[in-house]
């Protein structure tokens, strides 16, 4: 298209008048008008987004990738897998997503280790995208506040076609005091990469979502890793000493009041 034909487009392309705070936000705003329809150019940026975000749902979870970069932490893995055998089992059916396979319940219960206090559990979720991209880094971000908390980590667990429910079963079968599932959340048209925290004291399988605390939109766009650490190592320490999560354990990090041995580390 010559320059000629471009401005005769372009002429017909109304811009909105808060096109400028586009560059704060990657929120859609200010998309502007044609006629009564979006510019050609915001649909097509609006169907790649769709596409990223259908992509990030069924890439596969390769979490031998992370073992590595794990292990180099000092941290243990072992691989589960939910009783949802397939991605879309695992879609159709978010109840088999919420328990672990026969197999894998198995095998975490024959391990020969002592109750840990904490478990991790690094899960896939409906984003493995975000797992790869988010997890590691914000494990390494949390490691300082572990030793400050003189918490014991078992090994930390790489769960497959898995829903948030399924870190209560891994820590119910671990016999550990407390886990804390990181996943990939829902993609969003402008996250398709954002990872979840979801926290639980005393897990078991019989516990409610409001039992649990969450801590949302991790990534470097979002909740930054040092800002997730500190929130979830608060929630941890306030965990174990009043023996409660989820509504009755609110967020006051910000509240250098309510701080114990947790030092926020930037």
């Amino acid at each position: 298209m010559s320059k000629e034909e471009e401005k005769q487009v372009m002429q017909w392309v109304h811009a909105n008048p808060w096109e400028a705070l586009r560059k704060f936000t990657a929120a859609r705003i200010a998309l502007g008008r044609t006629g009564a329809s979006l510019p050609t150019d915001e649909v097509l940026r609006f169907g790649l987004a769709h596409a990223q975000a259908r992509d990030a749902v069924h890439q596969p979870f390769h979490s031998e990738e992370l073992e590595p970069e794990l292990h180099a932490l000092g941290l243990k893995t072992l691989r589960v897998e939910s009783a949802a055998a397939d991605r879309t089992t695992y879609l159709c059916r978010p109840d088999l997503g919420r328990r672990l396979s026969s197999d894998s319940r198995d095998f975490l219960q024959s391990l020969p280790h002592e109750p840990a206090d904490l478990v991790l559990v690094v899960a896939d979720g409906l984003s493995s995208k975000a797992v790869h991209r988010q997890a590691v880094p914000l494990i390494k971000a949390l490691m300082p506040y572990l030793h400050q908390l003189n918490l014991k980590v078992g090994p930390v667990i790489l769960a497959h076609q898995s829903r948030v429910a399924l870190g209560d079963d891994i820590a119910e079968s671990m016999k550990a005091k407390a886990v804390a599932i990181l996943i990939g959340e829902r993609p969003g048209l402008s996250s398709p990469d954002s990872l979840g925290i979801y926290m639980t004291w005393g897990p078991h399988t019989r516990r409610m979502e409001s039992e649990r605390n969450c801590i949302s939109n991790v990534r470097p766009e979002g909740l930054d890793y040092p800002q997730a650490a500190f929130k979830l190592a608060w929630l941890l320490e306030q965990a174990f000493h009043r023996q409660l999560s989820g509504v009755d354990l609110k967020d006051e990090s910000d509240n250098p009041a309510l701080r114990g041995k947790v030092v926020f580390i930037n």
